[in-house]
This record gives C-alpha cells, structure tokens and sequence, in this order.
C-alpha cells in the first residue's frame, strides 16, 4: 500500500469499491469444476516431458510478502507455521532461523488461517482462500481446507471447495476431531456455502451450523476459553455488487450450546452498516472479550463519510457490549478497520491487547487508550527500510511469555522479545508477489520487478537463494513506511543508470538507481496530468506503460485513453479518445474499465493494441490517428495479455480472466488477421486463469503461458499444452519474460518470488535450435 496515495480514498471510496462489479453475465466456476481441473493439472505435470527440469529460485527474499496467518503448537515455541497471503504455508523449527514450504502442491497457494489441534501438535489444519477483498489487487479464493497428521508431512484436502475465503480455523481445545470453520464465501457472487461449519469427525463430514445469507460470510470465530460451548462469531457482508444497504447484515453472533444455535447479538453495538468486526476473549476466561469494529455508521465529524475502527468490550462472554475507546481513532490514529481489524488480548492481563488496522495499537487499559507499537526494527536482509511495515493482518502472543510477540503484516513477519517495543523482522522467506517482470542485457541480467506493497526491486538472475547466502536484490526506492505497491518497472534503455516505476493510478517516476537513495522520495515524478480538467485522464490502480521499439524515448500509458511521451515522460498527449469500458467515469471512487494491457507491434511501426478491464481489445495501425474495436466474439472478461508477435505479421495473441467473476476458466485466443477474427487456442490447458503469455524469441511456434496455478508450454499453435510445473511450487505466475542471449525463461510469481528455467532442453525436446 502506497499511503500517500491511499489517503486521497475516503473511508466511502473503499467500500464503494468493494461493490463495483466488473462483468456482465458472468457464471462462477463451480466447486467441483475447479477441483476436476486441479486433477488435469496434475497428471498434465506427472506425465510432462519436461517433469524433470529443474527451475531456479533466484528471490528476492529481503521484500518480505503478506503474512495472513500465524500458528504455534503448545510446547514448543521454536515451531512456527506462517501462511502467506498467496505464498503457501511455511514451517519453522528453530523460530525462524531458517523456513522449509510445506504446502507445495496443493491445488491452492492461497491461505486463510492455520491451526493447531491443541490436544496433538501433529494435527494441523489450513483453511485456504485470503479474506481481503480487493477490487483492484489480487486476493485469491482457495479450494477448502485441508488437514495434517504429521504436522505439515503430507496434506488432505477435507473439503468445503465452495467457501473461497476462510477467516478461522478452530480445533477443540481437547477432542482433536471436532473443528470449526469461519468461511466467507465468494467474493464477487453469492453463493450458499459460508458462514460456520463443524465436523465432528475429523473432517470426513461437515455441518453447516450458521447462514446469514447468501452474501455475508463469516470472517472470524472464537471459542470461550472456559466454556467450549460459548463460540462468538462475527459475519461480514462482502460480495461485490451488493446493493448500498451492504453491511446491514453484518455482525456479531453467539452460540452457547457448541454452534447448534445461535443469536445475533445487539445489546451495546452500533446498529450498522458495519464492516469488517476482529474478536477475541480473554485466554484468562473470565468472560472479557473484545471486538474491533469497522462502523459504517456515518460520522458526525465534518468531511468523514463512516465513524470508522471502534474497540468494544464485552464483561459476560459477549452476550453484551460497551465501546470502550476514549478518543476516535481514526481521527487521533488514523486507524480504520477496513479489511484488518484483528485484536489479540495478553494471556496474563485481560486489560492487555492489541489492535491491528493500516498500523498496530497497544493498549494497557482495557482498550480505553491505545499506542502505536515500537517501531525499532532489525532485518536478517537489511532493506534500508527504517520503520515498521503497513497493513497489519495477525498476531499471536506466547501463552507462556506474553513479552513474546509475532506479528503478520504486508511486510512479512516480525517478532518481539518485548511486547512490541523492538522487533526482528523474519524477511527470509522467498514470498514477494510480482505484479510484473522485466529483464535488462547487462551480463550478468538483472531482474526488474514491482511487487504488493514491497516496491520495485532488482536483483541478478543467475544467483540462487539460499539460508546462508545475502539476498543481493536492491530496491529501486522505498516509501517512507517501508514498502510501496508497484508494477511496471523497466530500465531506461537510454541510460542504465535510470529506471522507470510507477505506483498506484499511473503515479509514474523515473529514478537514478545509481545515485539517489531509495528513501528520499528524490525520484521525478512523470506523471501524465491535464490541468483544471477533474477525471480528464484517469487511471485504473493498475496503469500499464511500456517503453517504445522504435524510439527509447518515448513512453506509451494506458488509462481511460492512451497516452503517449517522446520525452520520456517530461510532457504527454493523448493518442485515442477515452476507451474504457465507462467513459463518463466514476466520480470520487476507483475508476474502473481503463486500460490494462499494451501490446506495440515489432513489425509493423504504428500498429498499437490495448486491451481494458471489461474486455475490450482497440487496434490502432497509424499510431494512435484512428482505433478499432476488435474484440467481436470475445468474452467480456479483464484482458490480462496482449502480445503483438514478432514473427507472424497480423498475429496477435490475448488472455484473460474472469477470476474478479469467481470465473477459473481458461480464456486464451489468437487472432492472424489483427484481431478481425478470433481463435481460441486453450486447447487442453486445464481451467486456470491465464496472466501472462509470451513467445518464444528463437522458435516461432513456442508459446509460453503462465497461469494461477503454473507455466505451460504449446509447440502446435496451442491445440497440445505441456506442463512446465512439475518442479514448481503451487503459485499463481504473473508475468514471463524471455533473456534472448542466456536462452532463461523468468517468472514473476504473485507469492514465490521469481524463478528461472534453461529453455535449451525445451527448444531441443520442440526440434529447435538454441
């Protein structure tokens, strides 16, 4: 998250943003689709030909990724579980030290919550699917949970494919074999299977013990620790494309008979609309819980749309509230809940607890006044970064050490020896989430890369990661809270010294790498304005840019229409009228139906495709003088590629998905004719969402996609697709690029980093030549 930027969304701006719907007619993919195309994938990896190849994990480490959940078996404290945001679950023995994944090929990266069976270690569950919806950003669903009888050893999927997104994990403090699930349930559809769950029985069958319908989930759960039987659970209204009443039916509920029953509980809380609501009671069992609430309610304050983050208490186990929080937060703070809003409260103090939103907050007095954590941090990979990350997603306090404290946020993970006051940043694990890749010609190559709230990074291609070996990545800047969305990031072909980035909203610069510091804000801004004229060009939070074939010096921009620099970006003019899927634009929320994708042809100067949010490819063949629409017979589904080839002219190639439609299915077509016609060359790809294509340079019948789930590769004009994922982890891959002179095919993963694979054996196996 780049704040500067989030701070000119208002509280209102967000939640409007959660309900904007991208599509039109769209059918979500259903469980058991989702799970059959899983089993392809699989037996397209075993019976590869090229199973054996071996790719290489090149980092970064030191970015750090989206830490969701965090576990700790009793007794024995050196043990720690991280699941990453869309990074699969890591495991530790020697308390970060040194990490091993252990959720490598499941049919899902994506995790929710991790738990421990507190009567035996070995049983460990993981509920799969992110619980930040985010219009714009990524936050993918899962496939259900799974569970472990020898503590991350091997895994088995126990089902509830449909709930997306699961909130909590809760194992019985003493009977190992009954558990409950806190499922939100899709994110872009209603759908029937959310709420909470309870097996029995290990898992082998569930029951479906609380509805509240078909577009509020439940995103958290917890058990009294006195009373197994008194269980708080706390629904959240979340589908896009609910209608403005969204958030009535959020809430808090409560079951005193183990889930058979419950009541929706009012007495002392806001009455709504409300957002995302983070519970806890206290681990001393004398009936104290907490709830962090994101109230919806409109503020009495002057230009603030909600009342925003509140901390209520409750003396009886939550059968009733009082708000607690002295001074309001948002205004002394800025603190909102928003999508975060987890509380934690001490094992030894019931008094003692800690919030989390965009920052974290201690309080020692029962929630009546709050500080901000410590902020003196030691990185195992030195960043340069200087304070504490944003964007705060889990906590967990030692039972037996409340001084003890580990902290999940955008940054990664972070542990303190005294409650928060300093902290050990764990960035030794691999999990930084590229939105996309570039490649320079030094010798050797350099990787260049914008990643989720990490920054852009550079790092060599030719090193691998290891335990003991110093991450060599180098960021291009850092914001000045240690982090910074970013995409597109490209050396200036011109000058090695410079680079191009961008964060949010076309917010472009262009930076010395080899002179400024990445801390000192120096780099130029080069963003494309129009003076006086609101809304006149906009940009979705996603803005593609490219740098010309023809000319080093000129820029290409794609947002409502595209634009165009020859002087590297000091002045703009716009080359198309507005050609996005809602011209007249949303007036004071997230712009939606602007550009996503630019393709510039190698071949034929002047051809220029670009394709939008909704579906909509325009070609232009003199530069930018006149367009065409050219999608006819084409899904209406997010264009997340376009590739102008370089060795057929009229040849184009476009992917898109529809996962923003809880869509899964493949969409990937070519056209020969400038995109007159359209052919779908999904071939036998399994039903994964398409991110990235690229040809191969060398051999003009390679072609190379990467998916949700991995890489594959067509030799015959995509009637024939071969894994190339065998030895990859489970990862959604994001972006591909090919070194012409080193014959490597790099991925930017959205969660593992990146990886490099030798394309000799692959030109060969295709009867090429390197």
């Amino acid at each position: 998250m780049w704040v500067s930027s989030r701070a000119l969304l208002t509280p209102l701006t967000v939640l409007t943003s959660l309900l904007i719907v991208p599509g039109a007619g769209a059918q979500p993919t259903e469980a058991g689709e989702r799970l059959r195309a899983w089993e392809l994938h699989q037996r397209m990896e075993a019976e590869s030909p090229f199973r054996e190849l071996e790719w290489r994990a090149v980092g970064p480490m030191q970015a750090g990724a989206r830490v969701e959940a965090i576990a700790v078996p009793p007794g024995n404290h050196g043990v720690i579980y991280v699941g990453i945001g869309s990074g699969n679950l890591w495991k530790t023995e020697n308390n970060g030290t040194t990490w091993t994944p252990i959720f490598e090929k499941e049919s899902s990266f994506s995790i929710g919550d991790v738990a421990i069976a507190p009567s035996d270690p070995e049983v460990v569950w993981v509920g799969t699917g992110e619980t930040q919806p985010r219009h714009s950003g990524y936050s993918y669903s899962g496939t259900g949970v799974f569970k472990s009888v020898d503590a991350g050893e091997s895994w088995r999927h126990m089902g509830l494919a449909d709930t997306h997104h699961i909130g909590k994990v809760l194992v019985h403090p003493t009977n190992p074999d009954v558990v409950f699930v806190a499922a939100l349930g899709h994110f872009w559809s209603p759908n029937s299977e959310r709420g909470v769950f309870r097996t029995t029985d290990g898992g082998e069958s569930w029951e479906h013990l609380l509805f509240v319908s078909d577009h509020a989930g439940v995103v958290d759960l917890v058990m009294d620790p006195s009373d197994p039987n008194i269980l708080l659970a706390s629904a959240w209204e979340t589908v896009s494309g609910k209608p403005v009443e969204a958030g009535l039916e959020s809430g808090i509920y409560r079951s005193t008979d183990g889930g058979d029953h419950w009541e929706k509980v009012e007495a002392g809380l806001p009455p709504g609309p409300l957002g995302r609501i983070g519970l806890d009671l206290a681990p001393s069992g004398d009936g104290v819980g907490y709830a962090f609430v994101d109230n919806w309610s409109s503020s009495p304050i002057e230009d603030r749309e909600i009342i925003g983050g509140e901390v209520y208490r409750s003396d009886d186990s939550g059968e009733s509230w009082r708000r607690v929080n002295e001074s309001d937060l948002y205004s002394v703070f800025g603190v909102y809940g928003w999508k975060f809003t987890d509380i934690r409260v001490s094992p030894e103090d019931p008094d003692d607890l800690f919030i989390l939103g965009n920052r974290a907050f201690h309080s020692e007095d029962g929630g009546r006044t709050f500080s901000r954590i410590g902020e003196r941090i030691i990185r195992m990979h030195d960043t340069r970064g200087v304070i504490m990350h944003l964007d705060h997603h889990e906590i967990w306090i030692d039972p037996l050490n409340p001084d003890r404290v580990l902290l999940g946020n955008d940054g990664g993970l972070f542990q303190s020896w005294d409650r928060g006051e300093s902290w050990l940043h764990h960035n030794n694990i691999p999990a930084a989430e590229f939105y996309s890749i570039s490649l320079d010609q030094s010798d050797p190559y350099r990787i260049f890369g914008g990643t989720q709230d990490n920054a852009a990074l550079y790092g060599p291609g030719h090193i691998p990661i290891g335990d003991a070996v110093w991450d060599p990545w180098e960021n291009v800047y850092l914001d000045q809270w240690t982090g910074g969305d970013s995409f597109d990031t490209y050396l200036d072909p011109t000058d090695s010294a410079f680079v191009y980035y961008e964060h949010q909203h076309g917010a472009l610069r262009r930076m010395n790498i080899t002179q400024e510091s990445v801390l000192t804000g120096a780099a130029k801004s080069i963003r494309p304005r129009v003076r006086g004229v609101e809304w006149a060009w906009r940009s979705g939070w996603y803005t593609p840019f490219v740098i010309s074939h023809f000319d080093p010096f000129t820029i290409l921009l794609g947002g409502n229409r595209l634009l165009k620099s020859r002087d590297r970006g000091e002045t703009w003019e716009a080359v198309s009228p507005d050609l996005s899927d809602s011209p007249e634009g949303p007036r004071g929320v997230v712009p939606f139906g602007t550009i996503t994708m630019i393709a510039e042809s190698v071949l034929e100067p002047g051809l220029i495709y670009v394709g939008t949010e909704g579906g909509s490819v325009w070609r232009t063949q003199d530069g930018g003088e006149g367009w065409r629409r050219v999608n006819e017979g084409l899904p209406t589904k997010w264009i997340s590629r376009i590739v102008a080839s370089r060795h057929e002219p009229g040849r184009v190639v476009i992917s898109q998905t529809g996962f923003r439609e809880d869509d899964f299915r493949t969409y990937l077509f070519r056209s020969d004719d400038h995109g007159a016609t359209w052919t779908s060359i999904a071939g036998d790809l399994p039903d994964e969402s398409v991110n990235a294509v690229q040809e191969d340079p060398v051999q003009p019948d390679l072609l190379y996609a990467g998916t949700d789930l991995g890489v594959f590769v067509t030799g015959d004009g995509g009637s024939t697709w071969h894994s190339l994922s065998s030895r990859l982890p489970t990862t959604p891959v994001h972006d591909l690029d090919i070194h012409e002179g080193e014959g490597e095919l790099v991925i930017g993963t959205h969660g593992r980093s990146a990886f490099v694979l030798d394309l000799e054996p692959v030109r060969e196996w295709f009867g090429g030549i390197r």
